[in-house]
């Protein structure tokens, strides 16, 4: 019993623990919720890119000596709906127009986080998270912009889901689908702004695409899909911040690493009910033929 106190009830006692655990269980859940519809409609490139674009927005505002929040919200919302327009006006793929506007700001938050002198934040914990150090005024924004995107996503579901499957058809029958996607993007850009603060620019991917694809491997029902991938969110989160409490490791990289083990266990599931599917009929033809 007191093993288990000491592993599990401990930690606790910290109040940075408690922040980063409420913290760290939003990202478990937002991440994976719209990672579902991230990963149905190929848009993994389109979250990395958002995810290092908005980082002269967090320098900026540690510049200004104000929340990061301030900064990166608005820029990862401004970017995600300038990527989509060029998208589809600029007549370049979709990759290259993404790719030059993730490079070339990301190019720039580097060159002003190297020229800014005496911000409290260093290069390392915008890339891989922070975690640990959230305040409390980080918990309550992190919360309030977690409901604001719940209720948009369920008021925007059943028209959201129908532009990813059918985008022509959901055109035909009067959905306006170009708003759908910038909302889908704005509401993305918030998540991935969310995540930044657990598991960093490098990492945040890793929330928003693993759990969604490990869950589309075992469920096809969209919205089964949808619960299995926010569950398993939630179990990465809390694993890895308690696997790097008791091992002294950083918090963002072990729940990148947790959630990539779901994915490879989902894979050797799948492998082997593949295979016992294949015997069965053959076990089947077998008796047949020997009756």
């Amino acid at each position: 019993m007191d093993i288990i106190t000491e592993a599990f009830v401990d930690p606790f006692q910290y109040s940075f623990m408690v922040r980063a655990l409420l913290v760290s269980v939003l990202v478990g859940v937002m991440c994976p919720l719209l990672g579902v519809y991230v990963v149905t409609r190929g848009l993994g490139f389109m979250g990395d890119a958002l995810a290092h674009s908005v980082l002269p927005g967090m320098v900026g505002a540690f510049i200004l000596g104000v929340s990061p929040f301030l900064g990166a919200i608005p820029m990862a919302i401004a970017v995600a709906l300038v990527s989509g327009y060029l998208i589809r006006n600029a007549g370049v793929g979709e990759d290259t127009s993404v790719g030059i506007i993730f490079a070339g700001l990301f190019a720039l938050g580097l060159t002003m986080l190297t020229a800014a002198k005496g911000i409290p934040i260093n290069l390392e914990d915008i890339l891989l998270g922070q975690v640990l150090a959230v305040s409390q005024t980080d918990v309550y924004v992190t919360l309030g912009l977690s409901l604001f995107v719940l209720v948009a996503t369920y008021a925007l579901h059943k028209e959201m889901l129908f532009a990813s499957f059918d985008a022509t058809g959901a055109s035909v029958v009067g959905l306006p689908t170009d708003k759908l996607e910038y909302a889908l993007l704005a509401l993305l850009a918030i998540v991935i702004v969310l995540a930044l603060q657990a598991v960093g620019i490098v990492l945040v991917i890793s929330m928003l695409i693993t759990p969604a694809a490990t869950a589309l491997l075992i469920v096809r029902n969209f919205q089964y899909a949808m619960a299995l991938s926010v569950a398993l969110g939630t179990a990465a989160a809390i694993a890895g911040l308690y696997i790097s409490y008791h091992f002294n490791l950083p918090s963002g990289p072990v729940m990148a690493l947790v959630v990539a083990g779901f994915f490879i266990l989902a894979v050797v599931w799948n492998q082997r009910l593949r295979g016992l599917l294949r015997r069965r009929p053959a076990a089947v033809h077998a008796a047949v033929s020997s009756s």
